[in-house]
């Protein structure tokens, strides 16, 4: 497919896509917290409900400026600053920020909302922690929502306002968490037992997708018994029919657990991607990332066709490489951060562009991690995992500010 039908065919899938409620419920919490809702608000205040005709700016965000005082470069009208750094406690909570953050993202409370990060952290060292946003964007808490696991790295959001962090190593799971922290974490071991990289809902056809970090990685499809309950389902794995994009068939997996034979080797005509990585589903369409080529794809729910919807080597705009963490805006911007390339965050427009939102300056050991947008779409959030020491006791949470959306 070339590039040209590529922008085609990105338009077409987003033609009927409004900018919709961002964030997510949390139906899983505390009395306090049952009255939680889908956040509803946009652009660049402090909470309420958003302009009914805001819409995407990121196209036409100028070039990045001068590196500021937290060593970001960022588009003209934008500023940052650091939340959290791993080994200190995040004020004005008790909690130490965990070490080596990575996949995140926003949920929305009756009061503000909620950041959640994973923790890549080695052997019963990971799990994930959170951050607790009032109405006006300060952290009121900040808090643990699952420990004792391993190398967490990515995950994803459900529409039930629950995080499925992802772990990353022999027989990882994933782990269903309240970001509330009031619930305890459930593993899921019938989505799979393997490397996790990140997973995403189809909320439509109420399945999940998730991808796996290994040079020869699948890509998998899990359909619950009794949607939403993650306990007990159907694992499939990914066959493209012929060639690299094109129609596709799901084939079942016959054992998740991947006991006697690795998940990934068990149907052999299932198709290999060289290092999955993050995944999103928006409006229909399943986005995920391989690290190994630098290429983004795009598989629609509907018809099953895969395409590649950005592939360094070809792209007539080959600004990101490293491949990682993705996230969609509700305008359909593809947000990639970069784990390597030039340590930025660089959003795919669905005309095609290829914009740069920011970059690190002298995190050259690091890779950036966990980006997500805040409800009212004027905040960012993001890690630089090992920081400027390279090293995961070093990591660094960030927030951008500036005009994502704007009034139409």
């Amino acid at each position: 497919m070339s590039f040209s039908d590529r922008r085609t065919f990105l338009r077409q899938s987003f033609a009927s896509a409004g900018l919709l409620a961002f964030g997510t419920s949390l139906m899983r919490c505390n009395d306090d917290d049952t009255a939680a809702s889908s956040a509803t608000s946009g652009g660049g205040g402090a909470g309420g409900a958003p302009p009914a005709n805001l819409v995407s700016n990121i196209a036409n965000l100028g070039p990045l400026g001068e590196a500021d005082a937290n060593g970001v470069r960022l588009p003209p009208g934008f500023t940052s600053r650091i939340l959290a750094q791993t080994g200190m406690p995040v004020a004005p909570s008790a909690y130490v920020w965990h070490g080596a953050p990575d996949g995140g993202a926003v949920f929305t409370t009756p009061d503000g909302w909620i950041y959640v990060s994973n923790s890549e952290m080695g052997i019963m060292a990971g799990g994930a922690g959170a951050l607790r946003f009032s109405m006006d964007g300060e952290i009121v808490d900040a808090y643990r929502v699952l420990e004792g696991t391993t190398r967490n790295c990515a995950g994803g959001p459900t529409p039930w306002g629950t995080w499925l962090s992802c772990e990353e190593a022999d027989g990882g799971q994933v782990w269903e968490c309240d970001p509330t922290g009031a619930m305890p974490a459930v593993a899921r071991p019938a989505m799979g037992q393997f490397h996790h990289e990140a997973c995403a809902i189809d909320p439509n056809a109420k399945q999940a997708y998730l991808t796996e970090d290994e040079s020869d990685g699948r890509l998998y499809r899990f359909t619950p018994t009794s949607y939403p309950d993650l306990g007990s389902g159907t694992l499939e794995v990914l066959h493209v029919m012929a060639g690299e994009e094109g129609a596709t068939e799901w084939l079942p997996l016959p054992d998740p657990s991947g006991s006697t034979t690795a998940t990934r080797l068990q149907v052999p005509e299932s198709t290999a991607f060289d290092g999955g990585e993050g995944i999103w589903f928006h409006e229909g369409i399943i986005y995920f990332s391989t690290k190994g080529d630098n290429r983004i794809w795009a598989y629609d729910t509907a018809d099953g066709m895969l395409s590649i919807l950005y592939d360094v080597i070809t792209s007539p705009m080959p600004i990101l490489s490293g491949v990682d963490n993705v996230t969609v805006s509700p305008g359909g911007d593809v947000l990639v951060a970069e784990d390597g390339g030039d340590l930025q965050i660089v959003a795919i427009t669905p005309d095609g562009k290829v914009v740069p939102l920011m970059q690190l300056v002298g995190h050259d050991m690091s890779e950036i991690t966990g980006p997500a947008f805040d409800p009212t779409l004027g905040r960012l959030y993001f890690s630089s995992q090992r920081g400027t020491a390279g090293t995961s006791g070093s990591g660094v949470t960030f927030e951008i500010s500036g005009p994502f959306f704007v009034e139409e």
